[in-house]
């Protein structure tokens, strides 16, 4: 069994009520519900929430809803236990976290997170980017000359179930997947809602799935 899990709480306060507001003519969880029923691999789609607002564009979108207790729609919940509640309720193999702030999916995305996860027998897999920004004043190289690190960008999250369980989301055996540069975007605050919009748009005009 894989669950695709998307945690929207509904107390945001950098943007409020984020995960609902509208972008590109739809609410911004829906972009990530659709991708998730997209799926061939996901079984069940699940969003975690306390709101009632939230719960019911979920549901009109397909997803299963699953009613948050109190104390994991606070600021400090977190996304561990949110994903061990989510468990004890949705007994799974394989859990997919896919963060609602993150809409910019391509197609088959999710599918082929899922695929190499269980090619490379990982205990989770994340996909992001490669950060090679530097601070000022500490390194002098070139930009083009740092390693950098990998960044995780919320996107897709590929869990063994049974290791979150046990508290540790991330094993032994880690992978970690470069995806697109459109793709890593994420929305925190209302610029991020225009810079994600005028991806999305011309996403939509070049066809770009």
């Amino acid at each position: 069994m894989i669950i695709g899990l998307i945690p929207a709480r509904g107390g945001s306060k950098g943007v409020p009520n984020k995960n609902i507001k509208t972008i590109c003519g739809k609410p911004l969880i829906v972009w990530t519900i659709e991708s998730a029923k997209n799926s061939r691999l996901l079984d069940k789609v699940i969003v975690s929430t306390e709101s009632e607002a939230i719960a019911e564009i979920a549901r009109t979108a397909g997803a299963q809803i699953l009613k948050r207790p109190d104390y994991l729609a606070t600021d400090t919940a977190s996304t561990q236990d949110v994903m061990v509640h989510a468990l004890q309720n949705f007994p799974a193999d394989t859990l997919v976290l896919l963060q609602p702030t993150s809409p910019c999916r391509s197609e088959g995305l999710i599918d082929e997170c899922i695929l190499e996860f269980q090619e490379q027998k990982c205990d989770s897999l994340a996909t992001g980017w490669i950060c090679d920004y530097k601070e000022y004043g500490k390194n002098t190289l070139p930009r083009q000359q740092i390693q950098g690190f990998f960044y995780d960008d919320g996107n897709v999250y590929v869990i063994k179930a049974e290791n979150i369980l046990k508290g540790d989301r991330y094993g032994k055996k880690i992978r970690r997947k470069i995806i697109s540069r459109y793709e890593n975007a994420e929305i925190d605050d209302e610029y991020d809602f225009w810079l994600l919009e005028q991806i999305l748009k011309k996403q939509e005009n070049e066809g770009i799935k």
